[in-house]
């Protein structure tokens, strides 16, 4: 099945089978190896990607759902947004696997709360992390959104 789709701004076709995984398409035919498999089933977060500006575990999301909307990966985050400048900052990841996750649900977080409660934090940034960096995580996104504020 030939779908067209459009990721970080850019438009592609593809020809797979519409319960092709989301994740699967990045990654095997449009070569954006950011987003992470881990566990398949849309529970840990390393998929996400923003769909219309909401998060979505690309691992668990067929592609033929995907119609008319605007897909973003790690690779369509700016190395200067305020989020990407906060985890470079305070050097939060250590294995990395979980972080283009991480990072995509803390511009979602922003982009809709821009000045987050740590409650809010809390709620929001819930992919996990085998290295357990949550504290670093928080601190990155407290950290963002004075960022971000200083660049408005």
């Amino acid at each position: 099945m030939k779908l067209s789709l459009v990721v970080n701004g850019e438009h592609y076709t593809v020809d797979v089978d519409s319960d092709t995984p989301l994740l699967w398409v990045l990654r095997d035919h449009l070569q954006l190896n950011g987003t992470k498999f881990s566990c398949g089933a849309g529970l840990c977060g390393s998929c996400t990607v923003l769909i219309n500006g909401k998060i979505v575990r690309s691992c668990s999301y067929p592609i033929s759902v995907l119609k008319d909307q605007q897909v973003v990966t790690i690779e369509g985050i700016s190395s200067e947004h305020p989020v990407i400048q906060a985890w470079k900052e305070l050097d939060v990841p250590q294995c990395g696997y979980c972080q283009s996750g991480q990072i995509l649900s803390a511009v979602a977080l922003l982009d809709k709360t821009p000045n987050p409660s740590e409650t809010e934090i809390k709620k929001a940034m819930n992919n996990l992390c085998r290295c357990g960096t949550y504290p670093e995580i928080k601190n990155a996104v407290e950290l963002s959104t004075e960022l971000k504020r200083k660049e408005a």
